[in-house]
């Protein structure tokens, strides 16, 4: 009677054991099929160059921070620009530059401080 139930659990154990080689052997087969698969990476969408808004002062502003090597604030920006240090005047460039980083054209790394954005 023992061994009856040991030869009993032997065949089920054997049958479990087939049914996961089985299935091992189907996930081989997958995984070979799959690395034989073409890499089919869609090309990066190319992002357009933003329009830089119509202007000598946007022109300027572009041109002293093509020079800057570290971000700027307003007040930097004027008084590389020659313009008068007036509080409006500074107000102006302000604006500017946060027109061009709406545009995507500058960043804005902290309140206020404004760099060209890096590639």
């Amino acid at each position: 009677m023992e061994a009856e139930a040991a030869h009993e659990q032997i065949a089920r154990l054997t049958a479990l054991l087939d049914g996961l080689a089985q299935a091992a052997e189907h996930i081989t087969i997958t995984r070979k099929t799959l690395l034989e698969l073409p890499d089919e990476t869609p090309p990066a969408p190319a992002t357009p160059t933003p329009a830089l808004p119509n202007g000598p002062a946007h022109q300027q502003i572009m041109a002293v921070f093509a020079e800057a090597d570290a971000p700027l604030r307003a007040r930097n920006g004027c008084e590389a620009m020659d313009p008068d240090l007036v509080p409006n005047d500074i107000n102006n460039v302000r604006v500017k530059l946060k027109r061009l980083t709406g545009r995507g054209i500058l960043d804005e790394t902290e309140p206020g401080l404004f760099t060209r954005p890096r590639p």
